[in-house]
């Protein structure tokens, strides 16, 4: 026979077995009821008028649909063409030294602005002084050569008009018989003599005139050999490192001192698309076409104003791309030669454009599309042609009209037919609704 504390041991544990069986069995039963809710859920869904994520879904059995909408306005949109470009001095100059000699003076300190005709440099001029002096001696010693051969000529000439006319009447004396043949030849050969004399002076003359040209041009070319000692900015510009120092010997034609860039005004390099060259020729006949630019880093209120003056001869084969340039008057030298700007070439401008905001372009499988409100409060997906984006809107050149309301949020949740409710209350023809 079993005992008491057996029989009451065992009755425990059937009790247990009995309310784990009965929680296990609730547990199941609550997870078919989910399921099956579930499934349902999901059919109705999938439904037309259903309230899931399918095209359709939650539009007609499920109430309106909230959206942001705005209109379809006009405005007067620029063409404009936007690339980077490179900044580049007006003019670059590098200065070198035309004479040798001791560097003995530097007249600014790097970095400065120089004026046109500002000096520089200078050069020791003492050698070249010395060979200067030495030509304007040489200058005067041909002169007093030459007063020396003019004044001897001037002796001689007087000599042979004396020597001629005694010949001439000892010869008249020979036919009267009254002297010998040989008296009169004497007196002729003296005469032609001194005639020769005449002609040596003559040339002595020429050749210290000639004398006196090649040393004064020599002098000439000394005086402007002198005039290198010094040397002046020929532009007006900024200077850069100066590659000698003073004390230091400069060779001529040899040596590159220092380098001074222009930038009042400045060019701006870029380069566009081929494609674009049409057009930049059309409206470039026209007029001047503006040119906007700006350092990456700066704001557009910090944006300089130019005017496109150079195109390119040829188009680069291997970029398919042109060169073309724009000058800046640049006074508060907001742009630096080297420097990567960004660059805008506005070609001309659109009149009355229909533009909408950026965010109602939508883009499907066959383009970019909107949905536009109809009166009945529906959507209806409406195909587009978009051309330049301005600031926060996008510019409809086909497919959309001026006054037409487009959805500008809540597209995810639309479909062709959707019926809508405006977030802020005030319909399909409010202007760009509130963002919700």
């Amino acid at each position: 026979m079993p005992t008491l504390a057996a029989l009451v041991s065992w009755g425990h544990q059937k009790t247990f077995q009995t309310l784990w069986i009965l929680g296990l069995t609730s547990v199941l039963a609550l997870a078919l009821c989910s399921c099956g809710n579930t499934g349902a859920t999901a059919a109705k869904s999938d439904a037309p008028g259903g309230g899931g994520s399918g095209r359709g879904g939650g539009r007609r059995g499920g109430g309106d649909v909230p959206v942001t909408v705005a209109n379809a306005t006009h405005r007067d949109v620029p063409v404009e063409v936007q690339v980077i470009g490179n900044v580049e001095a007006y003019s670059t100059i590098t200065v070198k030294a035309q004479v040798g000699g001791q560097l003995v003076g530097v007249s600014f300190k790097e970095g400065d602005f120089v004026k046109k005709g500002e000096k520089l440099f200078d050069i020791d001029p003492r050698p070249l002084e010395a060979a200067y002096n030495q030509v304007v001696a040489n200058i005067a010693r041909d002169r007093a050569a030459l007063l020396q051969a003019q004044a001897n000529m001037a002796r001689d000439e007087a000599n042979a008009k004396y020597q001629d006319a005694q010949a001439k009447r000892y010869a008249e004396l020979f036919q009267a018989g009254v002297i010998s043949k040989d008296q009169a030849e004497q007196l002729r050969a003296s005469a032609d003599a001194s005639e020769q004399a005449v002609n040596a002076d003559k040339a002595a003359i020429a050749s210290a005139q000639a004398a006196i040209g090649a040393s004064t041009a020599t002098a000439e070319n000394a005086k402007v050999q002198l005039g290198f000692t010094s040397i002046y900015s020929p532009i007006n510009g900024r200077t850069g490192n100066l590659t000698v120092k003073l004390g230091n010997v400069v060779t001529a034609n040899n040596m590159d001192m220092m380098t001074i860039n222009q930038v009042e005004p400045i060019y701006v390099t870029f380069s566009v698309p081929e494609s674009q060259l049409t057009a930049i020729k059309k409206y470039m006949a026209l007029g001047s076409l503006t040119v906007r630019t700006r350092p990456q880093d700066a704001d557009i209120a910090d944006e300089e104003r130019g005017a496109l003056t150079f195109v390119d001869n040829t188009v680069d084969v291997t970029t398919g791309t042109i060169k073309l340039k724009g000058t800046f008057p640049n006074a508060d030298h907001k742009l630096w030669p080297g420097q990567f700007v960004r660059v805008t070439l506005r070609l001309t401008t659109q009149q009355n454009a229909v533009v909408v905001p950026n965010e109602a372009i939508q883009t499907g499988q066959t383009g970019a599309f909107v949905y536009v409100v109809k009166e009945d409060k529906t959507v209806e997906s409406r195909p587009v042609v978009t051309g330049a984006r301005v600031e926060q809107d996008m510019v409809v050149s086909e497919g959309l009209a001026l006054g037409e309301t487009v959805v500008t949020e809540g597209q995810l949740r639309l479909a062709p037919g959707s019926k809508v409710v405006v977030k802020d209350g005030r319909g399909g023809g409010a202007g760009r609704g509130r963002r919700g």
